[in-house]
């Protein structure tokens, strides 16, 4: 615990400066001391004392829209890099999605509903595995990964783009799929809301977003060491917290022209593409999981349950 203290009294400083960053007016973080010194600094000591000697430790940090993942990734970051001295990376799997003209193109000669970032098939996986190769290999190239900007719902100008110049000791992949599984086929004939009864009465969506999950996806999340998963209690508490993330958004890009940040209904509406593995992973990623982050319904971090690696 010594150990722990002494972690907190030399990070607090730019945990707070981060979490001051990302609080709005309206919307302030509580129990940050709390959250910091009893959950993120154990959680923190556990990915120093599991990660492999000599190669860059792969997490995937996963959760339900608007849980929180990019702030408590953020965080994670931040400690391990400030007092335990490791070269961290944090990306979203967000940032790989496929170019709108990308996902255009599949729109029409899939699903319209791939035009929709989000589900597995509208990322760029060979991508990602580029990324995993490289810091596998003995000698590590500097590379660049790409950026996306959900105000355009497009990925950023190359100037923009993250360039990673030396091999992470810890890579930290976020995102809200990040570890899912593949539904058995005879679960995908029930719709699971309308959005599938209207728009995909004939399942051709769901059953390529499920393939896609058992081959290119599957073989991606493999390779990840460890999953942490943020639990929170279900979809309907998601839906708020994940309304109340676009409005932070719509701040952050009040005086861009032509964005494409959603308004209450929009984001219910596209939701309803994320339900289906997100309800799957409530019952499913718990059990794969390293570490599992109990939410609470204010948006708090109630527990965190550790497992054998």
């Amino acid at each position: 615990m010594l150990n722990h203290l002494d972690c907190y009294q030399k990070v607090k400083k730019k945990c707070f400066s981060f979490i001051t960053s990302q609080e709005t007016k309206k919307e302030k973080f509580k129990n940050k001391e709390k959250m910091i010194k009893s959950y993120l600094i154990p959680i923190c000591f556990w990915i120093n004392k599991n990660k492999p000697l000599n190669k860059t430790f792969i997490i995937g940090l996963a959760g339900g829209q608007g849980t929180g993942k990019t702030t408590i990734s953020s965080l994670i970051r931040l400690i391990l890099t400030n007092y335990f001295r490791l070269k961290v990376f944090k990306v979203s799997i967000d940032d790989f999605y496929k170019t709108r003209k990308e996902r255009l193109k599949l729109s029409k000669s899939k699903h319209p509903l791939l035009l929709t970032r989000g589900v597995p098939g509208t990322h760029d996986v060979d991508m990602m595995n580029k990324l995993f190769h490289n810091i596998k290999k003995k000698k590590f190239n500097s590379m660049f990964i790409p950026k996306f900007d959900k105000s355009i719902d497009d990925r950023c100008n190359k100037k923009l783009w993250y360039k990673i110049k030396k091999k992470p000791d810890v890579l930290i992949l976020e995102g809200w799929c990040v570890g899912a599984k593949p539904e058995k086929k005879i679960t995908l004939n029930k719709p699971i809301n309308k959005l599938e009864k209207n728009l995909d009465n004939k399942k051709k969506w769901r059953l390529h977003v499920n393939n896609q999950l058992k081959n290119k996806y599957s073989k991606l999340f493999n390779q990840i060491h460890s999953l942490l998963y943020l639990k929170a209690k279900n979809f309907n508490v998601l839906k708020h917290w994940r309304i109340k993330q676009e409005k932070k958004l719509k701040l952050k890009n009040k005086n861009k022209k032509n964005n494409k940040v959603m308004n209450n209904s929009e984001v219910l509406n596209f939701m309803m593409t994320y339900q289906r593995i997100t309800q799957n992973m409530f019952k499913i990623a718990p059990k794969h999981s390293s570490i599992v982050i109990d939410l609470n319904d204010r948006h708090q971090i109630k527990g965190v349950k550790f497992k054998n690696v």
